[in-house]
């Protein structure tokens, strides 16, 4: 056998262990570790968005929704001169408006809560 084929798995040409391959092992557990301190972050950014109770108003303030972050109805405030048994359809709009405004503050808040960790990551 010629001394360019014995078991040249376990040297490089260089003398090495290991085939001379170098994945920055260093580099690559620093980096895990960004990835997961950056992940508790995002985790306590929305925790502290579900948390928080979010107000929305519609008809001048005849229909008040809070919702907090997760999206979970806290109260529903109706001005009783709104309620016209001849004119529902009405009240029910004012309250898809408000809810609607309500969740559109959340998704705004939580967006501009986690796109920077989107950008951070490449995103």
């Amino acid at each position: 056998m010629s001394s360019g084929m014995r078991g040249g798995f376990g040297r490089s040409r260089g003398g090495q262990q290991g085939g001379g391959f170098n994945m920055g092992g260093g580099n690559m557990q620093q980096m895990l570790k960004q990835a997961q301190r950056m992940q508790s972050e995002m985790q306590k950014e929305q925790e502290e968005i579900n948390e928080t109770v979010f107000e929305a108003t519609s008809g001048g303030g005849a229909v008040v929704i809070k919702m907090k972050g997760d999206k979970t109805l806290e109260s529903i405030e109706i001005k009783p001169e709104v309620v016209d048994p001849e004119d529902v359809e009405m009240l029910q709009d004012l309250i898809i408006a408000a809810f609607n405004d309500a969740a559109a503050k959340i998704d705004e808040l939580t967006h501009e809560k986690m796109d920077k960790y989107s950008s951070m990551i490449g995103g």
